[in-house]
């Protein structure tokens, strides 16, 4: 029984209603571009059954731990449920076959090839749900003659050229920068969340399901579009990169001149009216020839305020502008608090704050759920669902005689 019978369309009204009430997702993925994507559709209202190896998910370690349990895994996975699996054995792949005929989407991302090994692949699991919408994530795709190559988000950097191009903008240096935060992972995720909104859009009209095929290559080429243009059509780099650090008494800040509006607001809280003619910055091509000798002359005037001094001047004549900011810092934002961005949830470990969805709906809840489940925890409630007897679930490694 898809969603669509399970729920009726939600009221507009009701802004509790999750948009994704009554949809079924088995989660199958590791580490973090997968499990984002199941997160977000969790958030969003769907059942998420993360399945799991008997030693748990690899992210179940990374810190911060506390009294065993990673808020970073927690992060990923609040409000999704646990079935523990091996699915390498009979036991294992019968109950995923038993469980698909109820289930709307399958997530993963495993190395192409892994799930058809398992036996676990679309064309098997459809033949037995042709309406289920199965998204595959993977580094470079499907098919191709990188397709079989191992990938993490750090690699994918390298490789779609977004490194390099991120280097361009630093001027003097010419070692890349170290990887800690996974563009790749993050942004795949959600473009992997946006397909299976759009596969199940679809299915209302034609009723069948569909393979999705999501790259995290591409999905990091997808970021660089100016320079994907640059590639193909050269053009002058900047004396200076038009966006970088502008340097006061005590600090920097970022300023965004990206439009002829900005320019000229900018120059006037700076003191210097008679730029907006100057031939040198009057025109965009010729600004942007210049921009060193501009901005040599903004700092000769943001240096002698501080930095809270120089964004008050900046704010009062509109100019974007933002000073350097921890994460600390960002989460601590009054208009952070005024989104209700944060969200508290827990685990076995203790309470901590993740990131609520970054859009809201005035028809749906988009709140996270408040719990992570702890390893095979829903085990049992599961396959007893699936139609497993309990003498049949007491042989289910990762269940133990009281779950059953």
């Amino acid at each position: 029984m898809s969603a669509e019978q399970r729920t009726p369309r939600p009221s507009a009204k009701e802004s509790s209603t999750k948009a994704f009430e009554g949809l079924r997702v088995l989660d199958f993925s590791t580490t973090i571009a997968g499990p984002h994507c199941a997160r977000m559709l969790a958030d969003m209202g769907a059942e998420v059954i993360k399945v799991e190896a008997t030693e748990g998910e690899t992210m179940r370690t990374r810190p911060p731990v506390r009294n065993g349990f990673s808020t970073v895994f927690g992060q990923l996975n609040v409000g999704k449920k646990s079935l523990v699996l091996d699915l390498k054995s009979p036991h294992g792949r019968d109950a995923v076959c038993r469980l698909i005929t109820d289930v709307d989407v399958v997530v993963e991302n495993f190395r192409p090839g892994v799930m058809q090994r398992l036996q676990l692949d679309y064309a098997t699991l459809r033949q037995l749900n042709p309406k289920l919408i199965y998204c595959s994530i993977s580094g470079y795709g499907q098919t191709g003659p990188s397709s079989e190559l191992p990938a993490y988000a750090p690699v994918i950097h390298a490789a779609s050229g977004y490194d390099v191009a991120h280097l361009s903008y630093q001027p003097g240096r010419h070692r890349p920068d170290y990887c800690g935060i996974y563009l790749a992972d993050v942004v795949t995720g959600a473009y992997a969340y946006g397909a299976v909104a759009s596969a199940l859009y679809q299915r209302r009209s034609t009723g069948e399901g569909q393979h999705i095929d999501v790259s995290m290559l591409e999905s990091m080429l997808g970021l660089t579009l100016n320079e994907m243009q640059w590639s193909q059509f050269p053009v002058t780099a900047p004396s200076r990169p038009l966006f970088g650090p502008m340097e006061t008494a005590d600090g920097y800040v970022m300023v965004a001149v990206a439009s002829e509006k900005t320019f000229r607001n900018f120059v006037l809280a700076a003191g210097h009216p008679e730029w907006i003619t100057d031939p040198r910055f009057e025109k965009y091509a010729d600004r942007r020839d210049n921009w060193e000798d501009f901005m040599t002359g903004i700092e000769t005037w943001s240096r002698t305020l501080s930095t809270p001094q120089c964004l008050a001047e900046l704010n009062k004549f509109g100019v974007p502008c933002s000073a350097y900011r921890s994460v600390a810092e960002a989460m601590a934002d009054p208009q952070t608090a005024h989104r209700q961005a944060l969200a508290e949830v827990s685990d076995d470990g203790g309470s901590f704050k993740v990131l609520n969805l970054p859009f809201r709906m005035s028809g749906a809840d988009t709140t996270t759920g408040p719990r992570v489940a702890t390893l095979g925890e829903h085990t049992a409630e599961l396959l007893k669902q699936a139609g497993y007897s309990d003498d049949e679930i007491k042989t289910f490694s990762g269940v133990t005689s009281s779950d059953a």
